[in-house]
């Protein structure tokens, strides 16, 4: 294919992505209009001072950091048509022992430290992942079924552990042991950004060139397009799709207690925020468009979004709950776009005037 049929093809899916964005911004600078502020200052101030200055910037990589992981977590499965809605689970769970193990053992060796907690929260995750996959590859239990419910069930055991077994003595509110400071990253400079953020980043480049140069990668696509021909052409699917949600599950895990370790430091009933971060790395994968490259953006911008909330509030009348709206009509807009290139609406419809026409 030539280098000028290529820029063809990747431009209607840039065009895409930022529609969905686009047309949130717009909605939104109606609503900013309407309130009395200029909508172009307003986002100058939101995005400018939380992606294009030094500290800002390095505030919005630090939240970026699981996002880019849990965004993953969901990319690597949707690519092969298995739906893993268990994300926010698993980080959860990923999160509470890693911050156990983080709380209670004493090591001396921050490093170590620091390795053992991770590697306890990517190993919870797989384990929550494994349920639904082992149904799934079995019994053909629709995943997305099981991990919704067990995202549930999942919140309410830990809510019992973190105010019960757990709970930190003499608190004044539902929560687990801080853990030692031999398991905190410390913070870079006067910035909140930690080496949590580069270990996320090594496990996306990582996980990119799994993705399109090793043979997994490429089972993953086959199986996205046509199971059964892969499973006729002799591909172990089953065991591909636990391998799947196990290297998710592991993905968000780490995100746990990667957000554990760098900036919650001990389990909490808001632990994982309020829309929760696996939640978020849906929005993020299908921002992205299940491509690494594409998460790492999308991750960045929802981040500084986030981030420049406070600033949008601080500098302006209008209300930082802005930024939850333009995320709201970012999630419907994408999942409309989802939907249609799912089911092939606008194709549909088109076949349907060129019919109508012909007919005519």
């Amino acid at each position: 294919m030539k280098k000028s049929e290529k820029k063809f093809n990747i431009f209607p899916k840039i065009v895409n992505t930022l529609l969905p964005v686009l047309l949130a911004f717009l909605i939104g600078a109606i609503i900013i209009a309407a309130i009395g502020e200029n909508p172009l200052t307003a986002y100058r101030i939101m995005l400018g001072k939380s992606l294009f200055t030094a500290k800002g910037l390095s505030n919005t990589l630090h939240y970026a950091s699981p996002l880019l992981l849990t965004g993953l977590a969901i990319a690597i499965t949707f690519k092969a048509n298995i739906f893993n809605m268990g994300v926010e689970g698993q980080l959860l769970l990923g999160g509470f022992f890693s911050g156990l193990v983080g709380a209670s053992l004493q090591i001396g060796s921050p490093v170590l430290h620091k390795i053992i907690c991770m590697a306890v929260g990517m190993l919870f995750g797989v384990l929550f992942a494994l349920v639904p996959a082992l149904l799934k590859a079995f019994y053909h239990v629709d995943e997305m079924v099981v991990t919704l419910t067990l995202n549930y069930a999942m919140i309410k055991i830990l809510e019992y552990l973190s105010s019960g077994p757990f709970r930190e003595d003499g608190s004044g509110y539902v929560c687990t042991p801080t853990i030692k400071e031999t398991a905190m990253f410390s913070r870079l400079g006067n910035s909140k950004l930690t080496l949590f953020f580069f270990i996320a980043l090594g496990v996306l480049i990582l996980m990119a060139f799994v993705m399109r140069k090793t043979k997994l990668g490429y089972e993953v696509t086959a199986i996205g397009k046509n199971p059964e021909f892969s499973e006729a052409t002799g591909m172990r699917v089953r065991r591909k799709i636990i391998v799947l949600m196990c290297i998710s599950g592991a993905l968000a895990g780490l995100a746990g207690s990667g957000q554990m370790m760098s900036e919650a430091f001990k389990y909490t009933l808001t632990f994982s925020g309020t829309t929760g971060l696996g939640w978020d790395g849906m929005l993020i994968a299908l921002l992205g468009r299940h491509t690494p490259g594409g998460i790492l953006l999308a991750a960045v911008f929802y981040s500084g979004l986030k981030t420049g909330a406070d600033n949008i509030n601080m500098y302006t009348s209008v209300p930082k709950e802005i930024v939850g709206v333009l995320q709201g009509l970012i999630i419907l807009f994408l999942a409309v776009r989802f939907f249609n290139e799912k089911y092939g609406f606008t194709e549909r419809y088109k076949m349907w005037r060129e019919s109508r026409r012909v007919t005519e």
